[in-house]
């Protein structure tokens, strides 16, 4: 009985953990600028493609999913998300890629991936960036000298 208790509080542990990782993500830019807007915090969008540029695989293992980086945004950013996947298994839904296909003309009309773009909660950019080598130290470092 024991092992049972401790398996079900294990799986909610990491139930609990996953649903707290995707929150931090956002993939509305309308859920983006209302959270913005309350909390007076500054968007940051990153334009990646999670199944086949490997910058942007590297950003998101050396920037994003490091601890620094996810404490550092809770606290001073709203978070969004604008993949383009091309595995067919990764595929997203046509609502979500026609929104992500919006995002990109108008802020990443050269097709730049990796690229972050800081945005103001009324839609205008503060900053682009790409990968940068140094980790989230780093990557916090540029955050802070453009806002």
């Amino acid at each position: 009985m024991k092992k049972f208790i401790s398996m079900i509080l294990l799986i909610a542990a990491a139930i609990s953990a996953s649903a707290q990782e995707s929150q931090l993500w956002l993939t509305n830019i309308e859920e983006a600028k209302t959270l913005a807007k309350e909390q007076a915090k500054p968007i940051l969008m990153s334009f990646a493609g999670s199944d086949w540029c490997r910058p942007c695989i590297m950003l998101t293992k050396e920037v994003f999913e490091d601890e620094k980086f996810k404490v550092y945004a809770e606290e001073n950013l709203v978070l969004l998300l604008l993949d383009f996947p091309r595995l067919k298994k990764n595929k997203l839904s046509d609502e979500q890629t026609e929104h992500n296909e919006k995002l990109a003309a108008k802020y990443n009309t050269t097709g730049e991936f990796p690229l972050v773009v800081l945005i103001n909660s009324d839609g205008e950019a503060i900053a682009k960036t790409g990968y940068q080598k140094g980790g989230a130290d780093n990557f916090i470092q540029y955050l802070e000298s453009v806002f």
